[in-house]
């Protein structure tokens, strides 16, 4: 089965093989209703349907495989198990029936019936197939077959780094530090790649074998200052000479929840949120504590717009865990996603509370209050950010870039122009910073030879971008040169031909170049962009209706502005 027919498998069914019969039409609404809800991957509703659907036709393979994804998606293993079981039964080849059935099997710490299955060929593939031998032949005690097995994987082109990965997660697992430290270290092939989880294995390994100054300059290297707190805290404990022990994988049922977390992750940049989610939910059911897959299930729910149950995803992480603010930065931004804005202030504001020296906290916070223009209260919270940030900390230009926009929208210019600018000093030539300051000197008409440079540079870092465009159109408007901007401004209106404000600057160029028709024809499309209930800071529908009734050169006058220039035919 493909990549491609797995992503689309993205439905839900309560137990279908206990629910009372349902007429034809019922069946058929009921999966026309369930194909919708899978477009939507609205897995509840799919469920609800799907089990009508799958009452009045019980054998039926698209259903049945349906209903196994979906519940496996929402964590329902249980609810899976017997709809899978039925597939297998019925002969039907399904890999989400074989990972369903893998779960429960690894979950029942049946290793005998896990390498059956593996043996003949009812597996998921040859990655993981041989990775969950290997942690099956560890669960039976076999360390000699198992590391055979690892072996094996690591010899298939493309799969090194998995096998050795593994290898040295089970060596660690039943006390073999040095031998797990030489895989980790390299030995023959150079060092693993640096990945979180292998860098925080790794460090306890070599607390272990009493190197805790190596374990520290380990994490120094690989993240640098960007220590997160579980991170931070490892540091602070191998630095104090503490011998910290290795809790990565204790167990061969670990193991195989760790089989699932790493192939999920390599899976994200490849294959459908919807596939990956599973691979996700059977770590978290084989692992509780894997505190990093229930992290990956709750952030692939949110890509794939189930807010509402990423949110109670992000609620199962701890309090008392080093990521717990990880996850309530994260259930903050699905409740905003959601429109519970409330909500995601208070999650924030209590986060403050408990984690006040974490700046990725304040920023948070003063993102959330810059949506809601809150301007004020996010300026306070990137404040605190910045009393708190290591002098080296790289995200500092992104504080001083928010900060300026809020302070820009408060009409205090010039903490804006100093934030901005410094914002440039700590990340040159960012195209966004240059955009938007060159962009406000504008429509302040101040340093427009600067402001054209600025913005000029800028589309030429983001060429297609249609906000960069359109103030390199409009700066050469308030530069009155107007010839030069139309272009400009055209090509911003093809970038973007649905925002209002690019369609309202576009047609105050073509009424300075005399093209009047053009310029009230753009006026009303830009009128009829406009969100009644939420328009956008830099549009007045009002002025616009204006310059429709008495054109932009009476609008001008009356708002005490200079005149248009007189150029090529302009009136």
């Amino acid at each position: 089965m493909t990549s491609k027919t797995l992503c689309a498998l993205i439905t839900a069914a309560m137990l279908p093989l206990t629910a009372p019969p349902v007429s034809a039409d019922e069946a058929i609404g009921a999966y026309l209703s369930a194909r919708q809800a899978r477009y939507e991957n609205d897995f509840a509703a799919a469920a609800e349907y799907f089990t009508k659907a799958l009452a009045g036709d019980p054998s039926n393979p698209v259903i049945l495989e349906n209903a196994t994804f979906a519940h496996m998606a929402l964590g329902q293993f249980d609810q899976a198990l017997p709809i899978a079981r039925k597939m297998e039964s019925d002969d039907l080849q399904s890999q989400i029936a074989y990972i369903a059935l893998i779960q429960n099997e690894a979950q029942n710490e049946d290793y005998d019936a896990l390498l059956k299955r593996i043996e003949d060929g009812r597996g998921i593939g040859p990655l993981a197939d041989g990775l969950i031998a290997a942690w099956a032949y560890l669960g039976k005690g076999d360390m000699r077959t198992a590391l055979e097995h690892f072996d094996e994987v690591a010899d298939q082109r493309g799969l090194r780094s998995f096998g050795l990965y593994h290898k040295a997660l089970a060596l660690a697992s039943v006390g073999d530090f040095e031998s797990a430290n030489a895989i980790f270290a390299g030995n023959e092939d150079g060092p693993l790649q640096s990945t979180r989880s292998g860098t925080l294995a790794w460090a306890e390994v070599m607390s272990q074998l009493e190197r805790n100054d190596d374990a520290v300059a380990l994490i120094d290297d690989v993240f640098i200052a960007d220590l997160d707190p579980e991170v931070a805290h490892l540091r602070e404990r191998l630095a104090a000479g503490e011998q910290v022990p290795f809790s990565r994988i204790q167990t061969a049922r670990e193991g195989l929840a760790e089989v699932f977390y790493s192939l999920g992750r390599a899976l994200m940049s490849d294959t459908g949120d919807e596939y990956t989610l599973l691979y996700a939910r059977v770590a978290e059911r084989l692992n509780p504590a894997h505190v990093d897959a229930i992290l990956m299930s709750a952030e692939l729910l949110e890509s794939l717009g189930r807010y509402e149950l990423a949110t109670e995803t992000y609620r199962r992480v701890p309090r008392d865990n080093p990521a717990f603010h990880a996850a309530e930065l994260g259930r903050a931004e699905s409740l905003r996603r959601a429109g519970k804005t409330d909500a995601a202030v208070e999650v924030l504001k209590q986060l403050a509370e408990t984690h006040p020296d974490l700046p990725s906290v304040h920023v948070a916070s003063g993102d959330l209050n810059r949506q809601l223009e809150n301007y004020e209260a996010a300026v306070a919270a990137y404040n605190r950010a910045l009393e708190i940030f290591s002098a080296n900390e790289t995200d500092q230009w992104f504080v001083h870039y928010a900060r300026a926009i809020c302070y820009e929208r408060l009409d205090q210019w010039d903490k804006a122009e100093a934030d901005f600018r410094r914002a440039l000093e700590l990340n040159p030539g960012h195209p966004q910073v240059l955009n938007y300051l060159g962009y406000s000197l504008v429509e302040h008409q101040m340093k427009l030879d600067e402001a054209l440079e600025m913005i000029e540079q800028a589309v030429e870092a983001q060429p297609d971008s249609g906000y960069i465009v359109d103030s390199l159109g409009w700066a050469l408007y308030r530069l009155d040169r107007y010839d030069e901007a139309i272009g400009h401004m055209e090509r911003a209106a093809e970038l973007m031909p649905v925002d209002p404000v690019v369609n309202d600057h576009l047609g105050d160029v073509l009424w300075a170049v005399g093209r009047k028709t053009e310029a009230t024809f753009q006026w009303k499309r830009a009128l009829s962009l406009i969100d009644p209930e939420s328009p956008a800071p830099d549009i007045d529908p009002e002025r616009i209706r204006r310059k429709l009734e008495v054109g932009l050169d009476q609008v001008l006058k009356e708002e005490g502005a200079p005149p248009l220039k007189v150029a090529n035919g302009s009136d």
